[in-house]
């Protein structure tokens, strides 16, 4: 089964859950922004990705630069920026088992659901 964490809002996110839903892949639809991850989910999310913080964060959101996150270094402060403010969530994220991958480009999606 396919999770993705989903903003309904997001161009690359709606296009994504259209590739998973036409592959008619068992899908779970994970609206982050309604539902908040927790820190821990954020942590193993991050491991399946292979990436730091910083990496999931998007840093071109206005409260990316109101709350003067690009002069943090603590790794866990940033986890707690990510739990404690969803929005800076880069997105589409898809995860199946103990794999993930961000969905920008879309060809990232592709390649993941091959």
């Amino acid at each position: 089964m396919v999770t993705i964490w989903h903003n309904p809002k997001c161009s690359k996110s709606r296009e994504a859950l259209k590739l998973l839903e036409e592959k008619n892949s068992a899908l779970a639809v994970f609206k982050y922004l309604d539902t908040p991850p927790s820190r821990g989910e954020i942590e193993e999310l991050l491991q399946k990705l292979g990436i730091s913080a910083r990496e999931l964060m998007r840093t071109k959101e206005d409260l990316y630069k109101e709350l003067g996150l690009a002069k943090v270094d603590d790794e866990s402060a940033l986890i707690d920026a990510l739990a404690a403010h969803p929005k800076l969530i880069e997105r589409p994220i898809l995860i199946e088992g103990n794999r993930a991958v961000i969905g920008r480009p879309v060809e990232k999606v592709i390649a993941f659901l091959g």
